[in-house]
């Protein structure tokens, strides 16, 4: 794996994604020097969510979930938020991209509801993770080891449970694309 100011990152969401859980890590692997794209269903702009109660910022995809192939990046990012990943896992274009990257042992990085992808790709048997506590036993019920933990780090992937963990978060993505 490159240096991080060396790295190409990809974000994958939709409508319905926790702003803070996008825009903070987004920005700081910017702030590193990273090339970060963000894929979707369309590429339309996406509405985020402010605790899924009011409506944040917008953001326009670079590209489109069928467009990606993992080989080009070398981690994702999977904001939480209730709709935004309740909605991808649907998506069997998501699904696919999840599965690349865990395949790939490169490094998958989810917080808050984002887990739920892992658990709906089929990933994350026997493997530790944490989460939004709404969705430990979603977790469990896919055959996972939850903890409650700022962030955990079990092989390639990344989990965390909420805004609050951004900074551990991004962090431990950080750490680990370098680390590889």
């Amino acid at each position: 794996m490159p240096a991080i100011d060396q790295s190409k990152i990809l974000i994958i969401a939709t409508d319905g994604f926790e702003q803070d859980e996008l825009f903070k890590p987004r920005t700081s692997l910017l702030d590193k020097g990273a090339e970060v794209k963000l894929a979707s269903i369309g590429i339309e702009p996406i509405q985020g969510a402010i605790h899924d109660k009011e409506q944040g910022q917008t953001i326009t995809p670079d590209l489109t979930l069928g467009e990606v192939q993992a080989g080009d990046y070398d981690a994702l990012v999977i904001p939480g938020g209730v709709a935004n990943p309740d909605k991808l896992r649907t998506e069997n274009e998501a699904l696919r991209i999840v599965r690349d990257f865990v395949e790939a042992d490169k490094p998958v990085a989810a917080i808050c509801h984002g887990p739920w992808l892992l658990a709906e790709a089929d990933v994350i048997e026997d493997r530790t993770l944490t989460s939004w506590p709404s969705i430990r036993t979603d977790l469990m019920n896919a055959g996972a080891i939850v903890v409650d933990e700022q962030v955990h780090v079990d092989g390639n992937l990344i989990t965390s449970r909420k805004p609050d963990d951004i900074p551990a978060f991004t962090e431990a993505l950080i750490r680990l694309v370098e680390g590889r």
